[in-house]
């Protein structure tokens, strides 16, 4: 289910504001699921994606990275803000980099490797990053290297969104899609279910992100927790 889910999502390099990314449609299968079924989207308010985007308010030609892949209404809500919008397929090339191997995510090797390919970037370039839920797909030792390399590439008072599950002991965790309506609205896509690869609380959130200067949590009825640090 996995490799299924993966090899669907939108595919295409990273992209800047003068890039022409490839649209979204939400026509991606659900993840275990019968063939033909569809994602399917609610619309909803964010706490976190108000902040986020409220840190920014006043201030143009910002850097932001969106770990989704090049959806177009995000490249789109972006750049119409006067941004310069980049992206990464992320969950694609986690999927090529690990396939099904775990114990891949612990090698120094392959996470290196995994690390060049999506978040080659020159520390402090970003001002900000949507990483939606990517984060909940790694074990802890890609997931340690990962953050740590966000905060790299972070610049100094930039932000990053990030959503988890927040209900502890869950056998199965629902698949997302995030896309912005406005500076406080997502449309979400919910396609397929997968097992959790670790639980998440405030508290090891708070640690996997302690060496940012702050962390704020707000939780949804979607029961994702909505984390937004600030570098």
């Amino acid at each position: 289910m996995w490799s299924e889910r993966l090899k669907s999502i939108l595919r295409g390099p990273r992209s800047s504001a003068g890039a022409r990314p490839q649209a979204n449609h939400g026509t991606r299968p659900r993840v275990g699921s019968k063939s033909g079924e569809r994602e399917v989207f609610h619309t909803r308010p964010s706490r976190g994606l108000e902040q986020f985007f409220g840190s920014f308010r006043d201030q143009g030609g910002l850097s932001i990275l969106d770990l989704g892949g090049a959806c177009q209404e995000n490249v789109n809500f972006i750049t119409n803000l006067g941004h310069k919008f980049y992206s990464e397929d992320f969950l694609r090339i986690l999927q090529e980099t690990f396939a099904d191997d775990n114990a891949a995510q612990s090698n120094p090797h392959h996470i290196d490797r995994f690390l060049q390919q999506c978040l080659d970037y020159p520390d402090e370039q970003f001002d900000g990053v949507l990483a939606w839920d990517v984060l909940e797909y790694m074990d802890p030792p890609l997931l340690l290297a990962t953050v740590d390399r966000l905060t790299r590439i972070l610049k100094p008072k930039g932000y990053l969104l990030a959503f988890f599950q927040s209900v502890d002991r869950q056998e199965a965790v629902t698949y997302h899609t995030f896309r912005i309506q406005d500076l406080r609205t997502l449309q979400v896509g919910q396609y397929g279910v997968r097992a959790p690869s670790q639980q998440f609380n405030n508290r090891s959130l708070e640690k996997l992100f302690q060496k940012f200067e702050s962390v704020k949590f707000f939780l949804t009825r979607e029961r994702l927790r909505e984390v937004i640090v600030r570098r």
